[in-house]
């Protein structure tokens, strides 16, 4: 196995930094539909508001998942760094592949968040058509 190098795992942070960007804009926008949803339905008592806030809970816990696997990734990019610098090659680069993993397991989440988002629009679309 080639060695691994600082390089390496530092050109994840500016993936995940970006990735995490993304992630936290899309939680923002969903807090602020979940509280004009609250709104309405506090003032309405209008019950086809609830499988709406329970689409949006199920994407809230998704991008929570998203979150905390790219920032766990991004944690071990660090250590691997460390171990770097101190010259445990080995060990730095499977604390790297496990870094990778996450990664992956982050974006396939992130996959799933979107194509229910997508489904949720689909029935708003449906809706208009009617």
């Amino acid at each position: 196995m080639e060695q691994l190098s600082l390089t390496t795992p530092s050109l994840l942070f500016s993936a995940i930094s970006l990735l995490m960007l993304a992630y936290t804009n899309r939680f923002l926008s969903y807090a602020q539909l979940v509280r004009h949803l609250k709104e309405k339905f506090t003032k309405e008592k209008d019950s086809t508001f609830l499988p709406q806030i329970e689409n949006l809970r199920k994407r809230l816990k998704l991008i929570r998942d998203m979150q905390i696997y790219g920032i766990l990734s991004l944690l071990l990019c660090v250590v691997s760094m460390f171990f770097i610098y101190i010259q445990m090659y080995t060990i730095a680069a499977y604390i790297f592949g496990i870094a990778l993993v996450l990664l992956i397991i982050s974006l396939t989440i992130c996959v799933r968040e979107i194509q229910i988002s997508i489904r949720a629009l689909d029935v708003h679309l449906h809706d208009m058509e009617i």
